[in-house]
């Protein structure tokens, strides 16, 4: 248990200082960008004195550790920035209302993929080498090879004026069958690809540990299988497809930023990131990008921690 606390202590410790990490390369990043934000804030008819006021007074004429370092500071404190012209709208305030909306999706095309996969992959593993093992293998094949736009771009075609592919999103707790028609084309064409991937590592870790000695013996003396695959193999089998898992989640929080601008759902993708680009607002873009990594390292430490639980070799280390 010592051991535990201490490797879960080290996780916890590292999260400042990944998030640190991350938010001075997105800052520096998008300190190489030609968009002036004084600019962009008093729009096009500001004069030049304006402009220069609006620098000096925002900091924008420092040098650059100095600006890091008072974003840093605001980060820390919730400011993010503000956005629109001649307007005080707060980026954080966007990002409050569209992160939620990113995270459901995500979560629910990790929900999809982790029914389908972890089971297909128990299958082949157990049946290896026969038919069912050969049609979940091309199935894996063609669905790592399926792009989530595209696969998007062809069920909007498919199902339009038989499922919402567009409009408002329901609110999951007044009306969770809206939610849910609304959200399961996007969350499908995010989960095909992971469902190939998890099902190949699932079939791969099983099928190394239905060939280990303990499960051999097991069977040798009378145990049926069944019982020795849901007693031993299957929790012993599983730890790499969950560390696997973790990285996944990232691929999946950044495959929704794209999936939500193809179905028009108000995420970080369309609300923050796209509309930041298409509005030349550099501290929208800076900011949604900084969220959705933060929030992927977290992710990745609760993963992690999630990893330490259930392997208990690792907590001797």
């Amino acid at each position: 248990m010592n051991n535990l606390l201490r490797l879960i202590g080290r996780r916890l410790l590292a999260l400042p200082v990944m998030i640190v990490g991350v938010s001075f390369l997105v800052f520096f990043i998008m300190s190489l960008s030609p968009i002036d934000p004084a600019y962009s804030a008093l729009g096009e008819t500001a004069s030049p004195a304006a402009l220069d006021a609006f620098r000096a007074e925002h900091g924008l004429n420092d040098p650059f550790f100095v600006r890091y370092g008072t974003y840093l500071l605001g980060m820390l404190q919730g400011d993010l920035g503000v956005y629109g012209v001649g307007t005080s709208n707060k980026v954080i305030d966007l990002v409050a209302r569209a992160l939620p909306v990113t995270l459901q999706l995500t979560f629910l095309g990790l929900l999809i993929a982790v029914v389908i996969a972890f089971p297909l992959g128990v299958l082949a593993a157990i049946y290896r080498d026969r038919w069912p093992d050969q049609v979940i293998r091309v199935f894996s094949v063609v669905s790592i090879g399926t792009p989530s736009f595209w696969l998007a771009a062809l069920l909007v075609m498919t199902f339009v004026g038989r499922l919402p592919v567009s409009g408002a999103l329901p609110h999951f707790t007044d009306d969770p069958w809206g939610w849910f028609l609304r959200m399961i084309l996007p969350a499908i064409a995010l989960a095909v690809p992971v469902i190939g991937q998890m099902t190949r590592v699932v079939r791969t870790s099983m099928v190394e540990e239905l060939d280990r000695d303990y499960v051999r013996t097991a069977l040798g003396a009378g145990i049926p299988k069944p019982i020795v695959v849901a007693r031993n193999v299957l929790r012993n089998a599983l730890i790499t497809p969950i560390t696997v898992l973790g990285l996944r989640i990232g691929y999946l929080m950044g495959g929704a930023v794209v999936i939500e601008i193809i179905f028009s759902i108000d995420g970080m993708g369309k609300l923050v990131l796209l509309k930041g680009i298409q509005e030349n607002w550099v501290t929208l873009v800076q900011g949604g990008a900084l969220v959705v990594a933060i929030a992927f390292i977290v992710v990745n430490i609760v993963v992690d921690m999630l990893y330490l639980l259930i392997n208990p070799r690792i907590r001797s280390v």
